[in-house]
């Protein structure tokens, strides 16, 4: 995906709070204490300046309990993010980040050119937990987040909500047309593909880890990172 000059580019990581549990492993307490009404459960994995163009933003659709108790993106053990990630060739191990992530981690995908944000900060127990207004005004938001960081591709992990967000319940996986979003969303920038990827929850059934990295090695091979 990269070259050796890719993995040493300068970057600097906006500033992430560290795990609120410093560490440790969350329990059912930690968990249910998670604040599901703050619209900021997770951090970001974005560049601190302008001047960094991402290749790829990845969008997971929000954050579960225990990511949000970590602070870490797609933390819960058996989540097949990171692996999937991995066996595309997009980290150089499988990032564990169930007790919080690393800047080190953090740093290395910005150096790859891949960037970590949601449709909805608020964290949930599950995705079907978030209402049909919520995941539509966070497509505005996204648009909007897009047109600020003009990365060169968007990948969104989740068909359902993708439907949900764009009113486009047809959709399917793969790369989307961004001319048949809705007219009366802001306009998705020029120069930057739009795909859609299963969601890595263990809970879909569809997917494993090998056909995930399938999908990632499409959205790298359009973008000309493979």
């Amino acid at each position: 995906m990269t070259s050796p000059t890719d993995l040493h580019r300068t970057v600097a990581l906006r500033p992430r709070r560290p795990s609120p549990l410093g560490g440790a492993k969350p329990t059912r307490a930690d968990l249910a204490a998670v604040d599901t009404a703050d619209p900021n459960g997770v951090d970001d994995v974005l560049p601190a300046g302008a001047s960094h163009r991402l290749d790829l933003l990845i969008v997971g659709i929000n954050p579960g309990l225990w990511t949000a108790a970590v602070n870490a993106p797609f933390a819960r053990p058996g989540n097949r993010f990171w692996p999937a990630l991995n066996r595309a060739g997009m980290t150089d191990a499988v990032v564990d980040c169930s007790l919080g992530l690393t800047d080190e981690d953090a740093l290395a995908l910005l150096r790859r050119g891949i960037g970590l944000t949601n449709l909805i900060g608020r964290a949930t127990a599950r995705a079907d937990q978030l209402s049909r207004e919520e995941l539509r005004a966070a497509g505005v938001r996204l648009v909007h987040r897009v047109q600020e960081l003009r990365p060169r591709a968007v990948a969104i992990a989740g068909i359902t909500a993708y439907r949900t967000a764009f009113r486009l319940p047809k959709a399917q996986l793969g790369r989307q047309d961004p001319s048949a979003l809705p007219e009366d969303l802001p306009r998705w920038p020029t120069g930057t593909a739009l795909w859609v990827v299963p969601q890595p929850s263990g809970l879909n059934a569809h997917e494993n880890i090998d056909s995930l990295a399938e999908k990632w090695l499409e959205v790298l091979a359009d973008i000309g990172r493979t």
